[in-house]
């Protein structure tokens, strides 16, 4: 059987057009993985990743892990209720174009349905825009959380392109 995916690539030039989304609570905070650590990409990776059919990665070696992590241009943030992690966002920056990719981005299931979904993409395009990136975009598809569309639209991105793929 084949299942149809619908897939959004979405985009915002201007720090000016983000709909910003205040922290719901004093006990959050977003801050950069320093130094970077491949075992917290891969934990949030699968443990977000397993709603939303994430599989590529499942197939990593630690060595593919600690590759991928050691990328320069890989910015890895990591939101927090006080000490206990909660979700996190990726930037690709590709200083060349002056272009960030939020890669990927989530919220552990725990923690749904406390506006942390708005406010953690409030803080990746913000961060995005602080590296000097002229362009922030992002990708969501049909398996993705059923408000992540929305979520991204609400912010102030735009959909520069749309595709179905199947599988």
């Amino acid at each position: 059987m084949t299942e149809k995916i619908f897939r959004n690539y979405l985009e915002i030039k201007n720090q000016d057009d983000l709909r910003e989304v205040d922290k719901p609570s004093a006990s959050y905070s977003v801050k950069l993985a320093n130094p970077n650590d491949f075992q917290l990409n891969k934990f949030f990776y699968k443990n977000i990743g397993r709603n939303y059919q994430w599989v590529d990665r499942l197939v990593w070696t630690d060595l593919n892990w600690v590759d991928y992590v050691s990328n320069k241009n890989l910015f890895t943030y990591i939101l927090k209720d006080q000490n206990e992690i909660a979700g996190y966002f990726e930037l690709l920056l590709n200083q060349s174009n002056k272009e960030a990719e939020i890669a990927y981005f989530g919220i552990l299931e725990e923690y749904f349905g406390k506006k942390l979904g708005s406010y953690l993409l409030s803080e990746a395009i913000k961060e995005s825009f602080r590296m000097k990136s002229l362009r922030v975009w992002a990708h969501t598809c049909s398996l993705d959380h059923k408000n992540a569309l929305g979520n991204y639209m609400s912010r102030g991105m735009k959909i520069f392109k749309s595709e179905t793929l199947f599988r």
